[in-house]
């Protein structure tokens, strides 16, 4: 028998984590995590209502719960990371950041403090071995609900003492076993978003910590077609929340150039300015070791964006220590700031933030 620290977020995912391991004889112990300090205007950030639900949850299974604060670590670890980057014209992805910085060191230092054997979470991911025995990165069963894009950055060090009970199930399966023993959050709604944003208009939250410099919605010729109150608060490919109207097709974001602050629109969601197949990536993460490291470069698949299907192609090492990606096919609006994640079959192999994109197809097409 382990002692087993579960992190619960008040969801149903690591509520069944924690049935789970109780099952099985383990001795489990609940642990909640507040990363964000709530303000009169952070009425969508519900981590009171969560940490409601965790208790009722660990009371229902008898099993001890506590709360952790890393509201600091949080501020200086992911959110300051996340400004900054807005402010430099990049769309990051905190969620990837706070596993690496937030979950799975600071949470998981203060789980072996508890006397934890192994941190389990609620993850739709699975720990497998390599051929040398190492711990790696394996894709949720339910692929639907697989988040391994969001775990990459977790070293195989990390992963050597991580469980991801639910990462064998299908997410119909974890219903079924949390109305079997009966848990507060059997019939909760799956939470989307990060907590400081969660449901709320995203522009508006942003503008908080971004400030306002208006400027011109430009087509690809040159011609002006609105005004913005910020590049920074756009992203590549978006359709919403442009305030562009007129007859055809609907607007979207083909580019943009913080310099001059201009946002690039262009109508069609085919829009040939949308698509490209090459990628320059940096700050790259590997769960185990580099794949290119042998031959310099690697096959295999990527991913741009969660949810995205596999996309194959190649991974080559620059010698500046970034990496370029070439993709057998055309990818619709790769955002620099985001990340691309590499698997070969049911592993995840690491990821890197996205830099530049290479020329769209619209510019191919224009030479």
């Amino acid at each position: 028998m382990s002692r087993i620290v579960v992190g619960m977020s008040g969801g149903v995912d690591s509520s069944v984590t924690a049935a789970l391991l109780k099952e099985q004889g383990h001795e489990v112990i609940g642990l909640f995590m507040k990363n964000w300090e709530e303000s009169p205007g952070d009425e969508q950030c519900t981590s009171a209502e969560d940490y409601r639900d965790v208790i009722r949850v660990c009371e229902r299974l008898n099993i001890p719960y506590f709360s952790v604060e890393f509201i600091k670590e949080y501020r200086d670890n992911v959110f300051r990371h996340f400004v900054t980057q807005y402010e430099a014209g990049y769309t990051p992805n905190p969620d990837i950041l706070c596993n690496k910085e937030i979950k799975f060191d600071v949470f998981m230092k203060r789980a072996m403090e508890l006397g934890a054997d192994f941190l389990a979470t609620g993850h739709y991911a699975r720990v497998m071995r390599n051929d040398q025995g190492r711990a790696t990165l394996g894709r949720g069963l339910d692929q639907a609900k697989d988040q391994s894009y969001f775990l990459h950055a977790v070293a195989s060090e990390a992963l050597e003492r991580v469980l991801f009970p639910v990462g064998e199930l299908q997410k119909s399966e974890v219903r079924d076993i949390a109305r079997r023993y009966d848990l507060a959050t059997k019939d909760k709604k799956d939470s989307t978003g990060i907590c400081f944003i969660g449901e709320r208009d995203f522009r508006q939250f942003l503008s908080r910590y971004v400030p306002a410099k208006p400027g011109a919605f430009r087509t690809l010729s040159g011609e002006q077609v609105g005004e913005h109150g910020g590049a920074a608060f756009y992203t590549l490919g978006q359709r919403k929340g442009l305030g562009l109207g007129g007859q055809g097709e609907p607007w979207f974001v083909v580019a943009k150039d913080s310099d001059s602050n201009t946002v690039f629109v262009e109508r069609g969601t085919e829009h040939p300015a949308l698509f490209s197949r090459e990628l320059w990536a940096k700050d790259a993460t590997w769960v185990t070791s580099d794949p290119t490291a042998t031959k310099g470069e690697c096959r295999g698949t990527a991913k741009v964006r969660y949810r995205q299907t596999d996309q194959a192609c190649t991974l080559f090492k620059l010698d500046d220590g970034g990496y370029h990606v070439t993709f057998d096919e055309e990818q619709r609006a790769v955002t620099p700031g985001q990340f691309v994640v590499f698997y070969q079959g049911q592993t995840c192999l690491g990821g890197a933030v996205i830099d530049r994109v290479g020329p769209t197809l619209w510019e191919r097409t224009r030479v």
